[in-house]
């Protein structure tokens, strides 16, 4: 008989127990080593003023609010777009080891560090939103869609007529059968797209991110409140304006209306790529010259500085952020799941509690990051509040249905008790994977929110950018992504289990 991991320790507990323990415990560390002070002198008078400014909006305070909006939906479109040119291609040939290395590295990287290194290259030119956006998502779409390929049933290429060419057999043998979840996926890699291109606001580019960031910086509550309130609308109702076959009308438009392309300056975009990336003392030398004694020895010290001082700290800092992040996102999606299922609330309550969650989906971290920084200072704390809220909706707003579809006992009653022996149990693995999945989210928006003030990778990177380092920035972003790689195959092998474990716990 043969014992597995998580039987041959403390047998009495459970594997998803275990795994839960051992999280808990490592946040618990972490949480000794983060900084949460609250340093801001006023926060609840500074809370009152933003809550009364949501309540009050000025819709008219916002110049060009409309083609903000437009703007937004623009770059996410056109993002979209670009990423689907380039992922439906790379999906097919995912299977490869170099292929799929090469697409965890880029979608490691988050929007708006690609956003950063294009901005070098083509300055505040859709360009830069555009591919900013559609770069990583391809590499998303890549797998997602190679993981999806893999499910479609095999039966239908073996009936297909005897000659049928390879693009025929791919397209009806594989591809219709998963058509549906490819159009699920689309649309909710869409709505993602939004929130990325609103982000991109913060560093420039003309969506609403760029007049949030002014209003709430500058203390107008009521026009940041009226900007809240449209970008949250635009999503809620992203299910009745962003149909398929309207698809066809936005795009030429999209096009249409982009502002107007700068003149590229292939020089500049050479001297970018061939020099400016390049460690200070190789730039300017011959080939010839970075291959000797010296110059290697002088890389090597240049490269562990930058480690020692910035990459190091920036990863513990940006570790043990993402991990008080990711245990508050555990409690409070255990807390909100109960009020968002119809075997424990009446529907009234399932409405409100819909609409709290759609708000806290809608609204990207870093902007919430942004918001809460203003409220309690530069610390952690609002890192970590942002990244829990904006997480935990989405949790609760998946896992709320696969609640409402378990089948209970008729002995069941609405009751706390009952959910905890009967519903949580059953959909608990499930909240798990999903959980660790978020977890790989988390650290790409950690090392971002370091642009805010936390000394995570990001705020090194943004550094670097902004003292035109650029050879560090691209060697911490390696990092980045690495970082990000492991995080993700950790969470893998950790999710790992005997598959009647993966049942119920």
């Amino acid at each position: 008989m043969t014992n597995t991991a998580s039987t041959r320790f403390f047998p009495f507990i459970g594997h998803w127990q275990k795994i839960t323990l051992g999280l808990f415990l490592l946040v618990l560390v972490c949480w000794f080593f983060a900084d949460t002070e609250v340093i801001a002198l006023e926060p609840w008078a500074e809370l009152g003023r933003m809550f009364t400014g949501f309540i009050t909006p000025d819709f008219g305070a916002t110049e060009y609010l409309l083609e903000a909006v437009w703007q937004t939906i623009s770059f996410a479109l056109l993002g979209i777009c670009l990423g689907l040119l380039l992922g439906f291609p790379l999906a097919l040939v995912y299977q490869h080891p170099l292929i799929a290395a090469m697409c965890a590295f880029i979608r490691a990287i988050h929007e708006i560090f690609w956003a950063l290194i294009f901005l070098q290259v083509f300055g505040l030119s859709p360009l830069t939103g555009i591919l900013a956006i559609g770069l990583p998502y391809a590499a998303t779409f890549a797998r997602v869609f190679a993981d999806i390929l893999q499910q479609a049933p095999p039966q239908t290429m073996f009936a297909l007529p005897k000659g049928t060419d390879r693009l025929s057999a791919l397209i009806y043998g594989r591809w219709m059968h998963m058509y549906p979840q490819i159009v699920a996926y689309i649309r909710y890699r869409f709505e993602c797209a939004l929130r990325s291109s609103a982000v991109l606001g913060f560093i420039g580019m003309p969506t609403l991110g760029f007049y949030l960031e002014s209003a709430f910086r500058q203390g107008h509550y009521q026009q940041g409140g009226a900007l809240l309130i449209l970008f949250i609308a635009l999503i809620g109702t992203i299910r009745f304006w962003a149909k398929p076959a309207m698809l066809w009308v936005y795009l030429p438009l999209a096009v249409y209306f982009l502002p107007e392309l700068p003149v590229l300056q292939p020089q500049l975009i050479w001297r970018f790529i061939s020099i400016d990336i390049l460690p200070p003392m190789l730039q300017g030398q011959t080939l010839t010259t970075w291959f000797a004694a010296d110059t290697f020895i002088a890389v090597c010290e240049w490269a562990y500085e930058l480690v020692r001082n910035q990459v190091w700290p920036g990863i513990i800092a940006t570790l043990v952020l993402a991990c008080c992040a990711l245990g508050l996102t555990h409690v409070l999606t255990l807390i909100m799941l109960p009020l968002n299922t119809t075997l424990m609330m009446p529907k009234w309550v399932i409405i409100l509690m819909r609409g709290v969650n759609l708000i806290l989906r809608s609204l990207p971290e870093y902007l919430l990051a942004f918001v809460f920084m203003l409220l309690l200072g530069p610390s952690m704390l609002p890192a970590i509040i942002a990244l829990a809220l904006h997480n935990s909706g989405l949790m609760v707003f998946l896992m709320a249905r696969q609640s409402d579809d378990i089948i209970v006992p008729l002995t069941y009653r609405a009751r706390l008790d009952h959910y905890s022996y009967v519903v949580l149990p059953a959909i608990y693995p499930h909240f798990m994977g999903l959980l660790f999945y978020r977890f790989e989210v988390i650290i790409r928006e950690t090392a971002i929110l370091g642009m805010l003030g936390v000394m995570t990778l990001g705020f090194y990177v943004d550094s670097n950018f902004a003292e035109i380092r650029f050879s560090g920035a691209l060697l911490l972003l390696m990092f980045t992504a690495g970082l990000n790689v492991l995080v993700d195959y950790i969470a893998r092998r950790l999710l790992q289990a005997p598959r009647d474990k993966l049942q119920a716990c």
